[in-house]
């Protein structure tokens, strides 16, 4: 098979680079470019600094990077110096560039206070940001910058906006210009699968690979990202059919774990199967605070069918909101199978859904008792003919313990829903 276009990743920016603020963008074009067929061999964060920033751009081209992509650093203030960066790099002088600057006026012109900026400065800083490498192919501005692909010979630079709506929407529109097109169309995206798995131990994943034929393992490269509660494995063909093959054995020694074949999240697994019966959820949280709640509601169209939540912290909550009655609380207590499956039955009734989750547990690290330590989580799942409790002793701190518990419950509910359909 052929050579795979490799890629390079320059994160820059101060606030990245010292913590306070957490990198998305890397992480963001590297799954692009690995489910796309180009191998990201490099992601790097640079300051707001000209010369580390050129100096890093330098080195991925020197060492024959076919995709070097910078993020961050275009925008108005002294220490956005990407673009300079980038010209400096790879000698190519920076310009004004005519449509650019038309650009950024048109976007500028509606910026909140931009009447009691001086008429000279305003002037000065749309010219900054309208300043492209010569032969650089312009990107147009998401927000006010716009960002670039400059060939090297060969090799591409693109340089691309730091927030991350406006990186991932250029990207998008940058994928589909010359000569970024043509890298990407080379790269060809090879068969690939994406596979996650719950209920699936990395230990035992380790021990299922031994089992299968070594040349059966040897036909496709394999990655393994253990998440909370999940295993994903991407799978991509070096031989012809080595992806299907390997995930096919895969799943032959875990009979029922795959609950998606394209590297879907759980809650869009549980979305769709909702949608296609036109059915809806409801959910009760406790420990996890309107996590659950807030992981659906972070997908588009969730309002289909998810109709709200109640974060029950409290027992007069429990009891008052989602009728869970004074007796379950004093001789189970809150943190109990009687009290999940009565949140769950609570919610359901009270919203009117069709299914409902409930979540109660002790996150920690505190509140733990012999009887019922930290990490102790009970999960209910309330449908039309049954409702199904699970009781839990997660691992970990305390944001760990309440990822695994939201997670567990949507995959309670995924086979609640499947096994209703058997």
């Amino acid at each position: 098979m052929s050579t795979a276009p490799r890629a390079a990743i320059v994160v820059t920016g101060d606030e990245v680079l010292r913590g306070r603020v957490a990198d998305r963008n890397g992480a963001y074009l590297a799954a692009w470019c690995d489910a796309h067929g180009i191998g990201v061999v490099h992601v790097s964060i640079v300051g707001d600094d000209r010369d580390p920033i050129a100096s890093t751009v330098r080195e991925h081209l020197g060492a024959g990077i076919d995709l070097v992509i910078t993020t961050g650093g275009l925008g108005v203030t002294h220490d956005d110096l990407t673009m300079s960066a980038v010209s400096q790099a790879t000698g190519a002088p920076l310009r004004e560039h005519e449509q650019a600057l038309a650009l950024v006026r048109a976007a500028s012109s509606g910026a909140p206070n931009r009447s009691s900026v001086p008429a000279q400065i305003r002037d000065a800083i749309e010219r900054k940001q309208a300043m492209l490498p010569r032969d650089a192919v312009m990107l147009v501005p998401i927000g006010t910058a716009p960002g670039c692909i400059l060939a090297v010979g060969a090799q591409l630079v693109v340089v691309l906006p730091g927030p991350p709506y406006e990186l991932e929407r250029m990207w998008a529109d940058a994928v589909g210009v010359p000569p970024l097109a043509g890298l990407v169309a080379r790269a060809g995206g090879p068969p690939r699968r994406v596979l996650r798995l719950h209920g699936v131990a990395e230990s035992q994943l380790v021990a299922a690979l031994d089992e299968i034929p070594v040349a059966v393992r040897d036909g496709a490269r394999l990655g393994i990202c253990a998440k909370a509660a999940e295993v994903e494995l991407t799978l991509a063909d070096l031989t012809t059919g080595g992806a299907t093959r390997l995930g096919d054995a895969i799943e032959r020694a875990f009979p029922g774990a795959t609950f998606t074949r394209t590297g879907q999240q759980v809650e869009q697994v549980v979305g769709e199967s909702l949608t296609r019966r036109g059915e809806h959820l409801a959910v009760a949280e406790s420990c996890t605070g309107g996590l659950l709640g807030g992981r659906i509601t972070s997908l588009a169209g969730a309002s289909d069918w998810f109709l709200g939540g109640i974060i029950a912290y409290a027992n007069p909550v429990k009891h008052e909101v989602l009728g869970v009655s004074n007796g379950i609380l004093s001789r189970y207590g809150a943190v109990s199978a009687p009290s999940a499956e009565a949140m769950a039955v609570g919610a359901r009734t009270l919203t009117g859904a069709d299914w409902a989750l409930a979540i109660t547990g002790v996150a920690g690290p505190g509140g733990g008792t012999a009887a019922k330590p930290v990490g102790t989580v009970f999960l209910g799942c309330a449908g039309a003919h049954a409702v199904l409790v699970e009781e839990h002793h997660f691992r970990g701190d305390r944001a760990l313990i309440r990822e695994r518990a939201t997670v567990h419950a949507l995959h309670l509910l995924r086979r609640a829903i499947a096994d209703t359909e058997a």
